[in-house]
């Protein structure tokens, strides 16, 4: 009775042990080089997990996140000493890290993670649930999206053909079409004229060209003060007939992530007010 005793007590303590659950151990800590990165961790991440972001986030002109919430976080720039100081686990960057400071970080056996520039709707979420699993905190990149998801459904173009449009940058660039915004565009109900006329992404497209032959909707993506931006506010563009100029914020052109979000209520308020 006594061997018996002693069995059965070991093993409820077995079963005990086997159920109990295991101490999640600590959660890396990151710094951002990427603006875009800088966003996305902003919001699958604890505040105590990110060490720094990058120095573009501080600048308004620059960031895809807000300056209030950009602010909370140390900035670091382009240096590897900066980053070495503050020993992350995982140092997030973009695919354009420069080789030599991407050999630096693998000297100093760092953990580094490229993130891409996002073509799609569909390659910004997987950057999203990557980063969010790679914070341990797959639940809030699943969130991210599902807001993501909603603005998109949101912005989906009203009945009709699509409407010309051009994203019109400083120094008269303009998007390709294999590009995050590109996709956008055609989902509110814009079709990319430059990509129509087969120019790729950063290809200029000459006042002359834009006066020549304009499309129903000038983006302009570009500064009010920047001398270099005169070409988008040129007084002969004001003699175009049937041709609406709507500002669209730089910031919303190249990232994925929350910035999906801002940029497809900006292209549907847009596409709805003509």
């Amino acid at each position: 009775m006594i061997r018996a005793a002693a069995l059965i007590a070991l093993t409820l303590g077995g079963c005990t042990a086997a159920a109990a659950p295991q101490a999640a151990g600590p959660r890396p800590t990151f710094v951002s080089l990427n603006p875009c990165t800088d966003a996305i961790l902003a919001e699958v991440a604890d505040p105590a997990q990110i060490l720094a972001i990058s120095h573009y986030s501080h600048n308004p002109a620059a960031s895809s996140m807000d300056s209030a919430t950009a602010r909370q976080f140390r900035s670091v720039g382009d240096g590897v000493e900066e980053v070495i100081a503050l020993h992350p686990d995982v140092v997030v960057a973009s695919t354009y890290l420069p080789p030599a400071a991407r050999a630096a970080l693998a000297r100093l056996g760092m953990r580094t993670k490229l993130v891409g520039i996002a073509a799609t709707v569909e390659d910004s979420k997987a950057q999203v649930r990557m980063l969010a699993a790679l914070a341990g905190h797959p639940a809030r990149g699943a969130a991210l999206n599902a807001r993501i998801d909603a603005a998109i459904a949101a912005s989906a173009a009203p009945p009709g053909p699509r409407l010309p449009a051009v994203v019109w940058q400083s120094g008269g660039i303009v998007a390709g079409e294999d590009t995050l915004v590109s996709a956008m565009m055609a989902h509110a109900g814009f079709a990319n004229l430059a990509a129509r006329r087969g120019m790729r992404q950063a290809d200029a497209m000459p006042l002359e060209a834009m006066l020549a032959d304009p499309p129903r909707v000038i983006f302009t993506a570009g500064s009010p003060a920047a001398q270099e931006d005169r070409m988008l506010r040129h007084p002969a563009l004001d003699t175009l007939a049937g041709v609406t100029r709507a500002p669209l914020g730089s910031a919303l052109l190249y990232c994925g992530g929350p910035t999906i979000i801002r940029a497809a209520e900006r292209l549907a308020y847009v596409r709805r007010s003509l």
